[in-house]
């Protein structure tokens, strides 16, 4: 049991094949309490609900930083503390550089970016008066080879920089305990990417990628579990790939 006590915040987990939702279920089976964040929190209540009773789903707002105060302070108030936050929301969209509109720009930037932020703002202070933490701040392959299947240019930006904040977050928190690291999914079968590809896509897709499959979500929950536990102790400001070696560097 890796997180045997451990109180853990995880954003954008309510949808049931999604990566949050996977990482939830992966955390609370090694102990942890889970509380699930999300925009819906009638949906949220009920993932939460379906990995367990001891754990919680909130509403919030990535992007309002009011909703993400008042949702740690709800987290507070349940459980007492906070020790990992998994900072998961994120949108994409697939459109080119030119087809990219002011609106289009701000929608993805803002959940997975400015929402990083905000979260880890309102989360840090609580970590800080326990004596440290994990935060894990989920990127993408499509921040470091420069797009992907599914995500558009500014998406691409959008997680690079969340590659940015995270280890400059990581040399200003280190000294507090707080680790921060990364984690750089690559194509991985969720609800966003299910009925997109066709089986002429997967085969093309499958030809880049050595393992020769697409990841699960448990994939990258996995690596999650690491970075929350203490077997990342003496690890920050990393960015670990999962993508089946699509992107060897």
């Amino acid at each position: 049991m890796l997180l045997e006590g451990k109180i853990c915040l995880i954003t954008g987990a309510a949808s049931e094949r999604g990566l949050g939702r996977a990482t939830a279920g992966l955390f609370a089976e090694h102990g942890a309490k889970v509380a699930i964040l999300d925009l819906d929190e009638g949906a949220a209540a009920a993932a939460a609900a379906a990995i367990g009773p001891c754990h919680r789903g909130y509403g919030c707002n990535v992007t309002d930083k009011t909703a993400c105060e008042e949702a740690v302070e709800r987290a507070l108030a349940d459980f007492g503390r906070i020790d990992v936050l998994v900072n998961n929301a994120g949108i994409t969209q697939p459109i080119k550089t030119l087809d990219i509109t002011a609106g289009d720009y701000e929608a993805v930037t803002d959940v997975s970016l400015r929402g990083t932020l905000y979260m880890s703002q309102a989360t840090i202070p609580a970590m800080k008066a326990g004596g440290g933490g994990s935060i894990i701040c989920m990127s993408s392959v499509s921040a470091q080879r420069g797009g992907g299947v599914f995500g558009g240019p500014h998406y691409s930006a959008a997680k690079a920089g969340v590659l940015g904040l995270a280890r400059a977050m990581a040399r200003e928190l280190g000294p507090f305990g707080i680790r921060v690291n990364s984690i750089a999914p690559g194509l991985i079968q969720t609800d966003i990417t299910a009925g997109k590809l066709s089986d002429e896509m997967k085969q093309d897709i499958l030809k880049g990628i050595p393992l020769n499959r697409l990841g699960d979500a448990r994939d990258v929950a996995g690596i999650g579990l690491f970075l929350a536990s203490g077997l990342s102790a003496y690890v920050t400001g990393a960015t670990i790939d999962v993508n089946g070696g699509m992107l060897i560097h």
